[in-house]
């Protein structure tokens, strides 16, 4: 009897404010969209899982028997292959297989492409336990594949509800579903310019933060009136932003959910000057597009989203009012969407 081909699509993500919090115990916003990662996976008896996937070549084959530390995972070639063994060494599924890995969502462009791949290798390798469990899982699987994300990635990934935000608590990981007002208006637009977690600065924001967390605790906690213990401006700068930015989630879902979308825009936009300024994650070409977004009619404010350096921008606006064609680089409306399903053959 031929096993039946398991199948499970993860959405991608858009954090609409809240960015560099989920390691900081902090607050973030972010939903669900359509685009996103498909993965099939047909069982055999083989002791390997074979990979195969039209964006990248070649088909590799893993061995189910992967150990779950760091140097087995980073020898795999092609550099594409690590994420996709560090779930295998985490997931531990029960046979090898045929993977196939299809996807309409961009990859490196801040909208949680790995993510949404891990949460869908999940669901096909059967992973059983809790959201947070099984977003833990995927979170030390891109950990071991050399990518410090935290957890905002994975439980979105998990639990998207169409309709809906999700305002997480990362101190607590308490989630609460956020109602987004029909006539709010999402755009996505790519700023071409790629953005590698693995050669970013993102691993030193990790560590400036750890720092002034090791002064002032938590900076997801605490005050801005601990800032004064810092003496590292450049310290003193990531901690604002982070304390700062927590206060801009909890005003952004109140907005969002008493339907003020001009108030949820405005916040939207403090956050980037926040993350270009305090945090430096932004770039030029960033910069610009924010601020191109912003300044169109009906558009009530924009941002960088996900982790920066490159990546994507989001606009919040009235229906229709942001031109798709406008722009050279791609560009997408999206809509908060539900979280990982399993398909039918």
């Amino acid at each position: 009897m031929t096993p039946e081909v398991r199948r499970a699509r993860g959405p991608g993500r858009v954090n609409l404010i809240g960015d560099h919090t989920d390691y900081n115990q902090g607050l973030a916003l972010p939903m669900a969209i359509e685009l996103g990662v498909t993965v099939a996976f047909e069982p055999s008896a083989d002791a390997h899982v074979a990979v195969t996937s039209a964006a990248f070549r070649p088909t590799v084959r893993l061995p189910v028997d992967l150990p779950a530390h760091g140097a087995p995972i980073a020898a795999l070639e092609p550099p594409w292959a690590r994420l996709i063994g560090a779930m295998i060494a985490t997931a531990r599924p029960d046979t090898g297989g045929t993977m196939t890995i299809d996807a309409d969502l961009p990859i490196g462009s801040g909208l949680s492409s790995s993510a949404a791949l891990c949460v869908a290798v999940a669901e096909v390798f059967g992973v059983g336990g809790s959201i947070e469990a099984i977003a833990g899982l995927c979170q030390r699987a891109e950990h071991l594949a050399g990518v410090p994300i935290g957890m905002m990635d994975p439980l979105i990934c998990l639990s998207g509800q169409r309709g809906r935000a999700l305002l997480i608590d990362f101190s607590t990981l308490d989630t609460q579903h956020i109602p987004i007002p029909a006539d709010a208006e999402f755009v996505i637009v790519d700023s071409r310019q790629s953005r590698a977690l693995l050669t970013s600065d993102y691993a030193a924001r990790v560590a400036e933060c750890d720092a002034a967390a090791a002064v002032i605790g938590p900076l997801g906690t605490a005050d801005e009136a601990d800032l004064v213990a810092l003496e590292d401006p450049v310290l003193r700068q990531r901690a604002r932003h982070v304390i700062s930015e927590c206060r801009r989630v909890r005003q952004c879902a109140t907005a969002f959910a008493e339907g003020d979308l001009t108030v949820a825009g405005t916040v939207m936009s403090e956050s980037h000057h926040s993350l270009a300024s305090d945090f430096a994650v932004s770039t030029v070409d960033l910069d610009t597009l924010v601020e191109r977004l912003a300044s169109l009619p009906g558009v009530y404010g924009a941002r960088m989203t996900g982790a920066g350096f490159g990546g994507c921008a989001v606009a919040l606006s009235r229906p229709g009012a942001v031109d798709l064609h406008d722009f050279s680089t791609p560009a997408w409306r999206v809509a908060p969407s539900d979280g990982t399903v399993a398909l039918r053959r």
